[in-house]
């Protein structure tokens, strides 16, 4: 069944109306699979909110989700300055493809976007940042690179560092499994690890990372009824 959002993003691209009135009125220009996505942000975000610590979100790509979690901190917790919102990602595209992936099939390079997003979402942050309650403490942190390397180098330069809730968008393999064996030993009970693409015929990578690192029967795997990809456990 087709979605139609080709016909949204026209209707958009289309639309006289300024940019700022639009976003000041998403609803009338978004689609229902992006706020349906939105919404299971927002619940996730709930869940994990008297937990302490930072969310990490593994794959930021165009940053609608960092931001989400971002916006929320700022409306839900405005004094809890120690909730960071930290993203980890290439911002060039997958940086490795496995067998574990797909066999005979190489997206190295695959979702490489077609503008800098780390400057754009740098620029982006600095912006939020002037609209927050304590504008001197950083909210949103980019580590830019391979998280096979950039995760343990976060964490040995970090050695407080607590994860409330840990999201997993990598969508391949290697990544995944990284970050679970290095984020989980920091991962109060109560915490939150939300997966994007588990159970995905497409993406089998992030399957895999999980039965060789969790293991299925150590989590009760929930998933939301209006979103058919998000799915979390509560540690």
């Amino acid at each position: 069944m087709e979605d139609n959002r080709g016909v949204i993003r026209e209707f958009v691209n289309d639309s006289l109306v300024p940019q700022s009135v639009k976003l000041d009125n998403f609803p009338v220009y978004s689609n229902r699979q992006s706020i349906a996505r939105f919404m299971a942000l927002e619940k996730l975000f709930e869940i994990q909110l008297p937990i302490k610590g930072s969310i990490v979100e593994c794959g930021v790509f165009q940053g609608g989700g960092l931001f989400t979690y971002s916006h929320l901190s700022a409306i839900y917790e405005p004094s809890n300055y120690h909730r960071q919102i930290i993203g980890f990602d290439t911002f060039e595209g997958f940086p490795s493809w496995t067998d574990a992936d797909e066999i005979g099939v190489d997206k190295v390079g695959t979702f490489t976007p077609e503008y800098d997003t780390f400057i754009e979402l740098n620029l982006a942050a600095r912006t939020f940042q002037a609209n927050q309650f304590i504008e001197s403490k950083e909210k949103i942190r980019l580590i830019k690179g391979d998280a096979n390397i950039t995760i343990p180098k976060f964490l040995d330069d970090n050695p407080y560092f607590i994860c409330s809730m840990l999201y997993l968008d990598f969508d391949v393999y290697a990544p995944t499994k990284t970050a679970i064996e290095y984020f989980l030993p920091r991962m109060p009970k109560g915490a939150v690890i939300a997966f994007d693409e588990v159970h995905n015929p497409n993406w089998p990578g992030e399957t895999q990372a999980l039965l060789e690192t969790i293991g299925l029967s150590q989590l009760e795997l929930k998933c939301f009824p209006f979103d058919p990809h998000v799915a979390y456990a509560v540690l």
